[in-house]
């Protein structure tokens, strides 16, 4: 079903993602006490022995390496990136805002995870259809994001929302599109007088949803 119209897709800057992504970004986007809370959920929600699936992802999945997977398949933009990430087992490159066939069958993935990579989505309608398509009976999708983003290339919902917004446009997505009411998570670091803590604040969004 469709949730976003067209002034609501579109983006400061249209050019094809893969320029932008050409170079790799061997960096974190995320500050450490996210990664850190986002490991320990996927080390709860995970069970062993699942296929993974990190759309949108990088050099690092911040999957935790002491599970064991069955699978884990990586996709993204810049294949160095990629090629680095030494948890994937596979990997494949291909623009979502151009085409949201993922190429995998039906069935075949039990989590599928999104990290500070929903907010780039132009047709997440699409895109969610295809994942509850390629999930298991019962597979999850978890969706993490903060508050930081390459703005000029975040559709309008994501730029002109504030952060409850966001929350709400992607469980409307979510909802209307296949999956059952997700699970919301939401924590905030608190600021401490220590420079150092104070600059490590990312605020932590995640969405957890059940294939209906």
């Amino acid at each position: 079903m469709e949730v976003l119209n067209n002034y609501q897709r579109k983006k400061l800057d249209e050019s094809n993602d893969e320029e932008f992504y050409s170079d790799p970004k061997f960096v974190y986007h995320l500050d450490a006490n996210f990664r850190q809370y986002l490991s320990n959920i996927y080390n709860n929600e995970i069970a062993d022995d699942s296929t993974v699936l990190d759309l949108m992802s990088s050099w690092d999945s911040y999957l935790p390496e002491e599970k064991n997977y069955k699978k884990v398949i990586g996709h993204g933009l810049n294949k160095e990136e990629l090629e680095k990430n030494k948890i994937f087992d596979s990997y494949w490159i291909q623009n979502f805002n151009l085409n949201q066939e993922i190429p995998l069958d039906s069935g075949s993935v039990d989590y599928c995870l999104m990290v500070a990579a929903w907010q780039y989505l132009q047709y997440p309608e699409n895109l969610t259809k295809e994942i509850v398509r390629i999930l298991s009976n019962k597979g999850k999708i978890m969706i993490a994001f903060s508050n930081r983003a390459f703005w000029h290339k975040a559709p309008n919902i994501w730029t002109t929302s504030n952060e409850e917004e966001r929350i709400k446009y992607v469980r409307k997505v979510l909802i209307t599109n296949g999956f059952n009411e997700p699970k919301i998570i939401k924590k905030f670091n608190e600021p401490s007088l220590n420079i150092f803590n104070f600059l490590n604040k990312d605020p932590f969004y995640c969405l957890i949803a059940t294939k209906e």
